[in-house]
């Protein structure tokens, strides 16, 4: 997709949060322009996070916000701009959030994505089997190889109603369009519930969203 877009001129900009506490991320393979990740999608700190630009673009860019450290010089004639990365942090910066979100990424790689990779995919295959087995339930999205995400919808009960229950049963779901309403146009649905699996999370807890889906059931029965 990069070598299509680059091929008519276009600059390449990947949303890359889902895909950087999961995946060994190469910015240089894939050869987008800008790669930008969320902090506490990689269990940092709210409101942190990264940001990987070209460095022919970012030197060509004008600095998006005014403050101490972007400026080389001021006169009343005219700035000038500070060097890279500076020309882009003005003012104080997230000091705690990014010295958090270093910690994260650092117990991340103690870890080793690998083994984080291999725990969710384990968690996914059991979680997938336990919901197919609930009549009235249908997974959306079951492509082979997929991020550990189950989400789903319950026949006859909307997924709003879903976390709702869930959540008085201690299980933590998301419900909504989840950034893909053109998607849930598509097929039709108003919503899905979500349970995104992470390397913290165990079959345990997937025994008690597949009997709270069931507890769902039986109250709309």
């Amino acid at each position: 997709m990069t070598e299509l877009a680059h091929a008519v001129g276009a600059v390449v900009v990947i949303d890359g949060a889902q895909a950087a506490p999961h995946l060994q991320v190469d910015v240089g393979t894939i050869g987008c322009d800008f790669y930008a990740f969320s902090g506490h999608k990689v269990y940092g700190p709210s409101a942190s996070g990264a940001l990987y630009g070209h460095e022919a673009l970012l030197a060509a860019m004008p600095p998006w916000q005014g403050g101490g450290d972007m400026i080389a010089s001021v006169t009343f004639e005219k700035s000038t701009w500070n060097e890279l990365p500076y020309k882009f942090e003005a003012g104080t910066p997230n000091v705690a959030g990014i010295i958090g979100l270093g910690a994260a990424i650092d117990w991340v790689n103690k870890i080793g994505l690998d083994k984080i990779a291999a725990h969710e995919h384990e968690l996914l295959d059991y979680g997938t089997r336990l919901l197919e087995d609930i009549k009235g339930v249908t997974l959306v999205g079951t492509a082979r190889d997929k991020a550990a995400v189950l989400s789903f919808v319950i026949d006859g009960v909307h997924p709003h109603d879903v976390g709702t229950v869930l959540d008085h049963e201690g299980i933590a779901v998301r419900t909504g369009h989840h950034c893909a309403q053109p998607v849930m146009d598509r097929f039709r649905i108003p919503a899905t519930t979500r349970a995104s699996l992470a390397c913290f999370n165990t079959k345990q807890e997937l025994d008690a969203l597949a009997a709270g889906i069931r507890k769902v059931q039986e109250m709309f029965a």
